[in-house]
């Protein structure tokens, strides 16, 4: 199956959307990149200490050197800095048009057609909306995974919010380590983004008590600081006391007025701030026609692209919709150096969408994605390229090259050695922290 496009939408100009938006350009296909933001960079508003847990030398992407002396782990806004300077040198901040949101995205015939709202400023100053409406021969959807909250249903959770909505608060929305003084932190979930932020709040926060659920992401204990505890799951937040005051009456010193209950039954009180890091949903909003929010992951039939939010369907090779490839995603899998294995998507994306590529027929299609959906079952793990990362990328590369080999074009290239070398001191790190995860400081429940 092969077709070449002329025009292309990209959706997001993160990290994913401006390499896509890069070789596609290079191919000489016209390109628009529409943005939500004000500038390239994807999730650049996030917590102040976030740092890179991925070399640099392996985020590295061809289209732009890191500046010399950049160390392994730096800042998140040495990253965003990186994608703003990689949009501008590969002209891609000039495709893009900023503070755009996509509204709907729907095929007429063989055309999508982009409906967009742009906030702008009018002669006067005042801010207004601008419908617009844009038709391209594809698609390419980069807009990550870090939009929808994941917020676990948990017995009073919503009335905690609703009675102290300046205490509970997602991860999303957590920024820094303000006012944390001597205050306690419960915090719900025990991957990335809780370690992260226990770290941050340590030197200020009181006590930290970081609720887990054994899951299989969950990072070691010994990563918690000296004041940070890891319990067990959340089972209830517990009716506030009768004569408790709403969350504006509270002193800032003045814990939350109620317990929180354990698996276990055992009761934590004196808890000033719950953030929730619990993750986030898959979302296409703009896509309602391939979206079925209602129906289990498992019982996702052959049109549908999105379920409950833990996993898209119908993909092959994690990028291309079966049912019409002129629909393509570009940053889905998990667990990757996200920018040079976006790149490489973007780079096969690209090959396939300017008719140098071609995909297997539909039916062969399916029949790898029935396969793999066998093979690794449904969820987000589905996502996940826990260490088949290189196969992955070498089985792209096979793949598109055979095609460019035989139209006697220059081959791709996949990893590098300085990609692998980076790769093999990472690996060797994470495997001494989990082989040697330390011991969970004990916890003693308190209110009874």
């Amino acid at each position: 199956m092969s077709f070449r496009c002329k025009s292309v939408a990209v959706i997001g100009a993160g990290i994913s959307g401006v390499v896509a938006a890069a070789h596609l350009q290079r191919e000489g296909i016209e390109v628009t990149v529409f943005e939500r933001s004000s500038a390239a960079g994807g999730i650049c508003p996030c917590y102040v200490g976030l740092k890179n847990n991925v070399s640099t030398r392996l985020l590295e992407t061809t289209l732009n050197p890191f500046p010399p002396g950049t160390e392994d782990y730096v800042t998140h806004q040495v990253l965003c800095d990186y994608i703003q300077a990689t949009a501008a040198s590969t002209g891609v901040h000039g495709l893009t048009q900023y503070d755009t949101d996509v509204r709907r995205v729907t095929k007429n015939g063989k055309s999508w057609t982009v409906e967009t709202v742009t906030l702008q400023t009018d002669q006067e100053g005042a801010l207004e909306r601008r419908v617009s409406v844009h038709d391209f021969d594809a698609v390419v959807i980069a807009s990550g995974h870090y939009h929808t909250p994941r917020v676990p249903d948990t017995p009073g959770l919503a009335e905690w919010k609703r009675r102290f909505p300046g205490r509970v608060q997602h991860s999303k929305s957590y920024r820094r380590p303000e006012n944390a003084q001597d205050k306690n932190y419960l915090l719900v979930g025990a991957s990335v983004s809780a370690t992260d932020i226990a770290r941050e709040l340590s030197p200020y926060a009181n006590k930290i008590l970081q609720s887990q659920r054994n899951g299989k992401f969950d990072l070691p204990p010994s990563m918690l600081p000296n004041n940070a505890f890891r319990i067990e799951e959340v089972a209830s937040y517990d009716e506030p006391r009768a004569n408790a005051y709403a969350s504006a009456s509270l002193n800032p010193d003045e814990a939350i007025p109620a317990t929180v209950t354990l698996k276990s039954g055992a009761k934590i009180c004196d808890i000033h701030h719950v953030i929730l890091c619990t993750g986030y949903y898959l979302t296409l909003p703009f896509l309602p026609q391939l979206t079925s929010d209602e129906t289990p992951v498992e019982h996702a039939d052959d049109a549908v692209l999105v379920t409950d939010g833990t996993q898209f369907h119908n993909l092959h090779k994690d990028i291309f919709y079966i049912n019409d490839p002129t629909l393509a995603l570009v940053g889905v899998p998990f667990f990757t150096a996200t920018f040079t294995l976006f790149e490489f998507q973007a780079m096969v994306v690209a090959k396939v969408l300017s008719g140098q590529a071609k995909l297997p027929s539909k039916d062969a299609m399916r029949a790898e994605y029935d396969a793999r959906v066998k093979s690794k079952g449904y969820g987000k793990a589905f996502h996940s390229l826990r260490d088949q990362e290189a196969s992955y990328v070498d089985e792209l590369m096979a793949w598109v090259n055979a095609d460019l080999e035989e139209a006697g074009k220059d081959k791709l290239r996949g990893h590098t050695e300085k990609w692998y070398s980076a790769r093999a001191e990472q690996l060797e790190r994470m495997k001494a922290l989990f082989a040697n995860p330390g011991t969970e400081k004990r916890f003693e429940a308190t209110c009874i």
